[in-house]
């Protein structure tokens, strides 16, 4: 956590961070021309940032995308302020996030990125992102495909029922170090009119003698999707590095992330 304050203390990596926080997925040239800063000096500043966790990278091609990465704040959050003062510092958020809504509608679809580091091997944590079993274990759903590009796959329930509350194609596969799939609609429910579905792609890296895991979840169409995702993911990934580690999963329920998702499409197509 000393690391975090101390790159929390300099403006001009907050300033890095505000113009993260405004359009996610940025290159370095593309931070750099609205603050009229040398790139020397804004990848020193990044790196302190990237070295307390507070941003981290993804590669596209020959691009290098920078993305802010909430945990590290998260864990301040919770720390020092979740406990005391939450119910009203969400109903304030949330009334500011309306009103800037209001004021600035969104230019691009948001996109989430979580990074995860896991005392694993890039093989283990591949078997464990496709196999059902496991899937079903520390996700509450089994995720059922071939996993060879342009295949479908479907995210089941255990119950029994074979309902899959969320469907999908996948992109990209390579094993042990890229998958990339879409989110389509949950079975049985039609898509928006022209909206695409989002995609999710899983980085798997080498990161000494663990492994570092990038999830980026882009092309979300809404805020409400964005705020379901973003609490989704973190426990879907805890519950995946525990599982991986110790062997079992969190105590707690998986956190269904997909149902609501699911939730905010039927609200937003609800004619009331």
């Amino acid at each position: 956590m000393d690391l975090v304050f101390k790159a929390l203390a300099d403006p001009t990596r907050r300033r890095l961070m505000d113009r993260l926080r405004e359009s996610n997925g940025q290159t370095l040239t593309e931070l750099c021309a609205p603050l009229e800063m040398a790139r020397q000096s804004a990848t020193q500043h990044l790196g302190i940032l990237e070295a307390a966790s507070l941003v981290t990278t993804v590669r596209r091609g020959r691009e290098k995308l920078h993305y802010l990465n909430p945990v590290p704040l998260r864990e301040i959050q919770q720390r020092w302020i979740h406990k005391f003062d939450e119910p009203r510092l969400a109903a304030l958020s949330a009334i500011k996030r309306q009103a800037e809504a209001e004021g600035h509608p969104m230019a691009s679809k948001p996109a989430y990125v979580y990074v995860t580091y896991i005392e694993a091997t890039p093989e283990r944590v591949w078997h464990a992102l496709t196999d059902a079993d496991l899937t079903a274990a520390y996700w509450g759903h089994a995720n059922v495909s071939d996993w060879q590009a342009d295949s479908e796959w479907r995210h089941v329930r255990v119950d029994g029922s074979g309902i899959a509350d969320v469907i999908g194609t996948v992109l990209e596969a390579e094993p042990p170090r890229r998958l990339k799939i879409t989110f389509d609609s949950p079975e049985g429910t039609p898509p928006e009119g022209g909206t695409a579905p989002s995609t999710v792609t899983f980085d798997i890296e080498p990161y000494h003698e663990i492994v570092k895991v990038t999830v980026t979840h882009e092309n979300l169409h809404t805020d409400e999707d964005y705020h379901a995702i973003s609490e989704g993911w973190p426990t879907v990934l805890a519950n995946l590095k525990s599982l991986l580690e110790t062997g079992h999963v969190l105590p707690q329920a998986p956190w269904e992330m997909q149902g609501e998702l699911r939730e905010a499409q039927m609200s937003r197509n609800d004619p009331r």
